[in-house]
């Protein structure tokens, strides 16, 4: 019998990640409380957001405001690095990006937790930016699942092809 697998990768949907920055676009711009305070959020380039406002407490709420979208849409924040604010003239700035694939240095720590604490007859690879798990028990597959979600990683990481 044919070894069943699954894929650990760390990416984000880029459509969810642009409906969230959608939503707390419109947010900002329909509050109150971020009424002419020049509250703005865009794409900068293809994974980072820039974040503006007149003030830091304004510019750290907007984020706040994405941040909640984001969780909504389920993309973990764990993708999401934002900078501190930065004075830009009379404006204050977050630069944010997401982080995605999954380093070499990640690879290899995921896969010593999953040989140290996982199913013996487990098989991990390392293909790219992304790590294989494969086994000819899907319930010993099934256990790696649930270790590594529990396990406190300092990145996102999904589940795909599982077959």
């Amino acid at each position: 019998m044919a070894d069943s697998s699954f894929d650990i990768v760390s990416k984000i949907d880029r459509q969810e990640a642009d409906n969230a920055l959608n939503q707390a676009a419109k947010e900002l711009a329909q509050r109150f409380d971020f009424k002419n305070t020049g509250a703005s959020i865009n794409w900068q380039g293809e994974m980072g957001v820039e974040i503006e406002a007149d003030t830091e407490e304004r510019v750290l709420a907007a984020l706040d405001v994405f941040k909640d979208k984001l969780v909504k849409r389920s993309i973990s924040l764990k993708a999401l690095d934002a900078g501190d604010p930065r004075s830009s003239g009379r404006t204050y700035k977050i630069s944010c990006t997401f982080s995605a694939g999954i380093s070499q240095e990640q690879a290899k720590k995921l896969g010593k937790l999953i040989r140290d604490e996982g199913p013996k007859k487990v098989k991990v690879t390392v293909q790219g930016d992304e790590l294989r798990v494969s086994s000819s028990s899907r319930d010993d597959l099934q256990a790696v699942i649930s270790l590594v979600k529990d396990a406190d990683l300092d990145f996102a990481v999904q589940f795909l092809n599982y077959r």
